[in-house]
């Protein structure tokens, strides 16, 4: 029985750090209105020669460093993101190629906000079947490229960023002990039927054009706080876990209202809940592996705990990882 273990994590943010007071000089938006309604204070945005690729590039190094490995050491990686640098070559490749790699697969997942879920429930699966024993999952974006900044109801709520881990193969020698390190338990979901909902109008096959981020804010509200607890609840049944026994829960940072209603649902405190989106707002793909990563520096999230990762983007994509650090 192999088991995949978290052995390193690592994160990156643009230089810029851009405040809501200062967003608020260009965009028709106040300090107090974007606090009250989303919890965000505010975010990062990349500059000049600052891209998916270079930011993603930087929490890998960070987090092989963690894990005390080198590139050589990699032999899967796996980027999540809906801001690739092109349309193609996968930006994933990319990475591979800075960090000094080659041979080994590397390839992009487009779930958006959901993309590290699904990019860690890919990983994970091709080291239980044998097909890797290490490897690099990363969550980059660079979002301030699609935002329209005369909408205000969407350009003051994300960020950019990247966040990454390390897992390698562990064998469990026979049934997995519950209380061992490693990915327990992993559930995705789609339903294409609400692309309308939270979407880019434009495409390659479409208009030829990258287009900017649209959302409709109240319903993607409400079909959040319904799937990420519906799918929180089936991870926990696949575990054979409860509520109560999580440590803490490292959600996607949507913003702070989604965050309330998903700990309330669940019947969790918010205390243990990791909420990093007052400072890096939704940085998408990122924000669950940047989230954990702050966590776990900073002394939060310590080896032994049991930790739900969670997250619901356009798609809609959705899925939960419960893991034991």
């Amino acid at each position: 029985m192999i088991r995949s273990v978290l052995t390193g994590t690592g994160s990156a943010l643009p230089k810029r750090c851009v405040s809501n007071a200062e967003l608020s000089e260009t965009v028709d938006t106040s300090d107090e209105w974007i606090r009250e309604r989303t919890g965000i204070t505010q975010r990062y945005i990349a500059g000049e020669g600052e891209t998916t690729g270079t930011l993603a590039t930087d929490a890998a190094r960070a987090a092989m460093a963690d894990a005390g490995i080198a590139i050589d050491d990699i032999d899967l990686l796996v980027l999540a993101t809906a801001t690739p640098d092109n349309t193609f070559p996968a930006t994933a490749t990319q990475v591979q190629a800075a960090l000094g790699g080659r041979g080994f697969p590397a390839f992009d997942v487009a779930a958006v906000c959901s993309g590290f879920l699904y990019a860690l429930g890919t990983a994970d699966s091709m080291i239980r079947s044998g097909m890797a024993t290490r490897a690099l999952v990363i969550g980059s974006e660079t979002f301030s490229r699609i935002l329209d900044w005369d909408d205000r109801g969407t350009c003051v709520l994300f960020g950019d960023g990247a966040g990454a881990f390390v897992i390698e193969a562990r064998d469990m020698g026979g049934l997995p002990d519950p209380d061992a390190a490693g990915i327990i338990a992993t559930r995705l979901h789609a339903e294409g039927e609400h692309s309308e909902l939270l979407y880019v109008d434009g495409g390659p096959s479409s208009t030829g054009e990258v287009g900017k981020l649209r959302m409709m804010g109240r319903e993607v509200f409400r079909h959040a706080v319904t799937n990420l607890s519906a799918v929180l609840t089936e991870v926990l049944g696949d575990a054979g876990f409860e509520a109560g026994d999580i440590d803490w829960v490292v959600p996607h940072q949507a913003n702070s209202r989604i965050l309330d209603a998903t700990a309330r649902k669940l019947g969790l405190p918010m205390e243990r809940m990791v909420v990093t989106v007052d400072r890096h707002a939704n940085t998408s793909a990122a924000s669950v592996p940047l989230a954990y990563d702050v966590a776990r520096r900073d002394g939060r999230i310590k080896p032994g705990d049991l930790v739900m990762l969670e997250a619901m983007g356009g798609g809609f994509t959705w899925g939960a990882s419960l893991l034991r650090a």
